[in-house]
């Protein structure tokens, strides 16, 4: 079984217009819908990542510690550079079924069901 990204979103930005005033000290929320590739389209679990730059992290970490699980990291943030490399790191994972398989975009981004016990309705296997 394969991934497959069906949609991207932010909360925080208008990701087809959204041109940061320093690219190279920028960061955002990016929210990927991914399910099993052949699946019913558009049926999907969220993915959360934050899209950020070295300059904007060392400019927040002067503020103190900072956790950074599901970043990815960029030198200069071009939303569509960021969300192609998502969409091909995503898509280029198999598994043999879909809770396998979100576990492994889970490393990429925060699974809305990652804390959910195994009993979870999840999105439905192909």
């Amino acid at each position: 079984m394969r991934a497959r990204v069906y949609l991207f979103d932010s909360y925080d930005i208008d990701l087809d217009t959204f041109v940061p005033d320093d690219p190279l000290d920028a960061a955002v929320w990016v929210r990927m819908m991914v399910g099993p590739d052949g699946g019913e389209l558009g049926v999907g679990e969220s993915f959360d990542v934050l899209v950020c730059t070295p300059r904007w992290l060392l400019r927040t970490v002067e503020e103190g510690p900072q956790i950074g699980h599901h970043h990815l990291f960029v030198h200069s943030l071009t939303i569509s550079e960021a969300l192609d490399f998502l969409r091909r790191e995503v898509e280029s994972l198999q598994a043999s079924d879909w809770p396998s398989l979100g576990a492994k975009i889970g490393r990429i981004g925060l699974w809305e069901f990652a804390d959910y016990d195994d009993s979870a309705d999840t999105c439905p296997q192909q």
